[in-house]
């Protein structure tokens, strides 16, 4: 089983190591990576304050110029899954889980990156920020990673069930061609929207703890402060709803 998950625009800095852009998944991927790391740095080089703005979706002069700063070839490295410090990773916690947990995730977790595409959890990358939906020097990384990836991604996962935990925004990186799942978490009725964020971490540490090998085991998990409504079924997409604390 793998399991899909969106990236978080923030990032823990810090890191060692040398970055390998062809190390990561599919490294038939490297010449499109180098090519928007060419396009990424060029937009550092320039140094363009809207330009760095409107890439980076940030405001502060202080909070622009960390990334602007940071060329990403010459960064040290560290697990995508501690490169991310959003919601759903601070919920997912990696750092605390037990080593057998740990591999879990190294080896079931894909993250959808708005530089880098597709990446195991365990990758090592540099520290960046590309904002959700941005062209990086006019060019949509989305479309790109869908047009080069989407086969790629499907011969990797076409013996694997799939949990597809992302935003919808991430659809636009890869849609799979065959049945998978995703989650939907109500609270008092109404669909969960940030908060989201947080119980599909939950959802990601506790499939990890438990070391879940498919689906069936996922729903039979006792999952504290998520109750299992309903599972709706419409072509290839399974659809489980969970109302939460």
């Amino acid at each position: 089983m793998k399991i899909l998950l969106a990236p978080s625009e923030g990032k823990r800095s810090g890191g060692e190591g040398c970055f390998d852009p062809c190390a990561l998944l599919f490294d038939t991927l490297c010449p499109l990576r180098e090519e928007l790391l060419d396009l990424y740095e060029g937009i550092l080089e320039r140094g363009d304050p809207k330009e760095l703005q409107d890439l980076f979706g940030l405001k502060k002069p202080d909070q622009i110029a960390r990334y602007a700063r940071l060329y990403p070839r010459k960064a040290p490295v560290m697990k995508a899954v501690l490169r991310y410090d959003g919601v759903a990773f601070d919920a997912l916690d990696y750092p605390s889980l037990p080593p057998e947990a740990q591999s879990f995730v190294d080896g079931n977790l894909v993250i959808f990156s708005n530089l880098f595409g597709p990446l195991r959890a365990a990758d090592r990358i540099p520290d960046y920020r590309v904002k959700q939906g941005v062209t990086i020097a006019g060019i949509a990384p989305e479309k790109r990673y869908r047009e080069a990836a989407s086969a790629l991604l499907d011969a990797w996962l076409a013996e694997e069930e799939i949990l597809d935990l992302r935003a919808g925004f991430y659809d636009r990186f890869y849609k799979p061609s065959r049945a998978f799942t995703t989650m939907k978490f109500l609270k008092n009725g109404k669909v969960v929207s940030h908060w989201a964020k947080m119980w599909r971490g939950r959802m990601v540490r506790e499939i990890a703890l438990a070391k879940a090998t498919n689906l069936d085991e996922v729903l039979a998990l006792p999952l504290e402060g998520m109750h299992l409504l309903e599972i709706q079924e419409k072509g290839k997409k399974r659809e489980v709803i969970y109302e939460v604390e």
